[in-house]
């Protein structure tokens, strides 16, 4: 079949991807929304599968729909406003804009504190941590991925139990500190490693924003620090004056 529909002399992937994308601003394809297979929208527009996934492809890379593995193809939710705060909290900020927060734990382990995340943590280089790796969720849709460190002797078995609590701020909670607060925030922006982007959604190439961050306690006592993966065309940030 001919790539270009040559009444129009517009190419047949460009005109199926400007259909769907006109059903996403009309809403007839709602934010989280699950679209037609493959199959039927080749039957809908009168072509082949594989000028449906050049389409597909083209409007995931604008960031309008994502493809999940063994799923299909969905609408991608608007943005989601981020705030940058001294009391940040994923599931308080995810819930804020009317999505269901999520927490999924990926794996924990034991390894020694480098001089960076001594320094961060007010230890000793060489004192042992436990780093626990997870990804953050807004409903069905991956926000970050999150690689988070704790003093092994202050938060002992801290990665089962952020197993079982599947939040940061449950697991504080089990070790008794019923509050805490942000002390530092960086900011950089990366390209996402294989890894992250399969942890994602995110084709290969994709930019995510790295956000390296520092918790400590009301008193100012260093408690976890993180390094978070965003991807960028599903955040935005909003840094708030104090």
């Amino acid at each position: 079949m001919s790539m270009q529909d040559t009444a129009s002399g517009v190419a047949l992937w460009r005109q199926v991807a400007d259909g769907i994308e006109r059903g996403i601003a009309e809403g007839r394809f709602a934010a989280g929304e699950k679209l037609p297979g493959e199959v039927e929208i080749a039957e809908t527009y009168r072509v082949n599968r594989h000028t449906v996934r050049r389409a597909l492809a083209t409007l995931a890379e604008r960031g309008l729909v994502r493809a999940e593995r063994g799923s299909g193809t969905y609408v991608e939710a608007q943005r989601l406003a981020y705030p940058l705060r001294s009391r940040t909290r994923f599931s308080e900020i995810v819930g804020a804009g009317g999505r269901e927060p999520r927490g999924q734990f990926i794996d924990s382990s034991e390894e020694n504190a480098t001089r960076e995340l001594a320094r961060e943590l007010g230890l000793k280089t060489g004192t042992p941590l436990i780093r626990i790796e997870s990804v953050r969720l807004a409903d069905r849709t991956p926000i970050c991925v999150s690689t988070t460190w704790l003093s092994a002797e202050r938060f002992p078995d801290a990665g089962s139990v952020f197993a079982s609590a599947r939040s940061m701020t449950k697991l504080l909670t089990h070790y008794g500190i019923r509050d805490y607060r942000r002390s530092s925030t960086r900011i950089t922006a990366a390209i996402a490693d294989a890894t992250d982007a399969m942890r994602l959604d995110l084709a290969l190439g994709r930019p995510v924003l790295v956000v390296d961050s520092t918790d400590v306690s009301i008193d100012g006592k260093p408690l976890v620090t993180k390094r978070s993966r965003f991807a960028a065309e599903r955040v935005e940030f909003l840094v708030e004056e104090t």
